[in-house]
């Protein structure tokens, strides 16, 4: 198993910072990793604080009387200089319950409002997003988003477009457009479940 001798902090910046590693491999050579993380200092990393605490949290809602639409965002990144399909989703703020954390967002970012499903545990477990560069964990939640739609909230930095996607256009999006890969995945199940949110009820007690 490899070892961390020490962290250094290289940047100092509001959301996300970049580490230096000073590491051996598992043979005992030396190894020199970076790591983005939103820990504003080395002693908040999830390398040395060993927990699974949200970062941030996305929102799979399903909206209207039928709930056979699902809400995304098509939003502007500066990472691919365009736009991209996305769920709902932010950072959970500081002693901030993520479920908590989802209902505001998903009201900040669509105007929408979050009525959360009870589903268990293990599927709303945070989760780590790309691990090879960064200790971002986030969380999962789910549940149905009615409302009007308004970007009022919306930050200065943010271009968000909120769609309703019914599971046509749910597949043209997978066809021809640019989608976030959690995204993706859902709305594959989306599209081919009559029941999209079937696999939140299964029994946590029985054999999966």
């Amino acid at each position: 198993m490899g070892k961390i001798r020490s962290v250094t902090k290289m940047t100092d910046n509001r959301f996300l910072n970049m580490y230096h590693l000073d590491a051996e491999n598992r043979l005992g050579g030396d190894v020199n990793y970076y790591v983005a993380s939103r820990a504003s200092e080395a002693a908040q990393m999830k390398l040395v604080k060993k927990d699974d605490t949200p970062d941030g949290v996305a929102i799979y809602s399903l909206y209207g009387e039928k709930r056979d639409r699902i809400v995304l965002v098509h939003q502007y990144r500066y990472a691919i200089d365009d736009y991209i399909y996305e769920f709902p989703a932010g950072l959970v703020e500081k002693k901030e319950d993520y479920h908590d954390a989802a209902v505001r967002e998903l009201r900040e970012e669509t105007g929408l409002k979050l009525e959360l499903l009870n589903v268990p545990g293990y599927m709303e477990k945070p989760l780590y997003t790309t691990i090879g560069m960064t200790d971002e964990c986030c969380a999962m939640v789910y549940g149905y988003a009615s409302g009007t739609i308004c970007t009022d909230g919306e930050e200065d930095s943010e271009e968000i477009e909120v769609v309703l996607v019914d599971r046509k256009e749910a597949k043209r999006i997978l066809k021809e457009e640019k989608v976030a890969m959690m995204c993706a995945y859902m709305l594959m199940h989306f599209i081919a479940s009559e029941d999209p949110f079937y696999f939140l009820k299964c029994d946590e007690d029985r054999d999966i």
